[in-house]
């Protein structure tokens, strides 16, 4: 029997990076959690303890503190595509690198200058990945909760012993999108001309405007649609969507025993269990992903 090192990677995760912006009197902050993972040739530490050709952690930790001092921070694709090609000069033992970005969103305070309160858990993120002169970017956002109070439908489903679901003609539907596309590698040049943020904030207004405005006979219909008018609206920039949606149920309290109605006015927010809605929508005719969705796990 023989026994090999497989695919590997290292890296430091979770490195917080707030960047103040103090050029004018109006401050722009940004707030990063950056993760940055080398691969190539690292068999030596592994099988023997050998670090000759290991960047350190805390090296990697430290190079992103000073490259935002050094170039600003910006869009966090073109950032985790700066660090990422940063560490691809660092030696030839790294032959590739994966950057892992999400930006926490702040909003001010009465239009304050310098005032600011964070605006929940939705999450901005990136994934960069580079391979020799290649590089993948995926975008996308985390943890947006939506939720429409009719509009929603479901029925038609297989009835066995075990099925004690009611169907509806009316229900709340609500979910908490997560959500990444994967941008066609002929419009990622360098640190390339692509509007992230003009991106970023369309595709993320198509999304949440078609989940509104969409009449969902189930979650997965209202999942593909979404996926679908990315793909449709931005044909020459985004190649694929995947989402993760969980079916955020909400049931109608029964309030008989105390002789009042409900007609749909009352519910139970249950956060678990929940039904998980999850796939990707893709061009048939886009670029191929190559290593874009490496160490992204499941659909997101």
């Amino acid at each position: 029997m023989g026994i090999v090192l497989g695919p590997n990677q290292y890296g430091k995760a979770e490195v917080q990076l707030v960047h103040v912006e103090r050029g004018t009197p109006r401050h722009e902050i940004t707030d990063l959690t950056v993760t940055t993972q080398l691969r190539g040739d690292f068999a030596a530490t592994h099988l023997t303890g050998d670090n000759s050709a290991v960047v350190a952690t805390d090296t990697q930790k430290n190079t992103v503190y000073a490259l935002a001092r050094q170039h600003g921070v910006g869009e966090p694709e073109r950032f985790a595509l700066l660090l990422g090609r940063h560490f691809l000069a660092a030696g030839e033992q790294v032959r590739g690198a994966r950057v892992a970005i999400d930006l926490h969103r702040w909003h001010r305070i009465a239009d304050h200058d310098h005032a600011f309160m964070r605006a929940g858990a939705e999450r901005r993120t990136t994934v960069v990945t580079l391979a020799g002169d290649d590089a993948w970017v995926v975008s996308g956002l985390a943890d947006a909760v939506v939720l429409k109070s009719t509009g929603s439908e479901f029925h038609g489903f297989p009835r066995d012993r075990y099925t004690t679901l009611a169907e509806t003609r009316d229900r709340i539907l609500a979910t908490s999108v997560t959500a990444r596309w994967r941008y066609a590698p002929t419009v990622v040049g360098g640190l390339g001309d692509l509007d992230f943020r003009g991106l970023f904030a369309r595709i993320r207004s198509t999304m949440l405007e078609t989940f509104a405005t969409t009449h969902s006979l189930s979650l997965q219909q209202t999942l593909y649609a979404m996926g679908e008018q990315v793909l449709t609206r931005f044909p020459d920039e985004v190649a694929e969507v995947r989402l993760s949606m969980p079916n955020r149920h909400h049931f109608l309290v029964d309030l008989e025993p105390f002789g009042l109605d409900n007609p749909g006015v009352v519910f139970q927010a249950a956060d678990r269990p929940y039904g998980l809605i999850e796939a990707a929508v893709v061009r048939d005719d886009g670029p191929p992903a190559g290593h874009a969705w490496d160490s992204i796990p499941g659909f997101v």
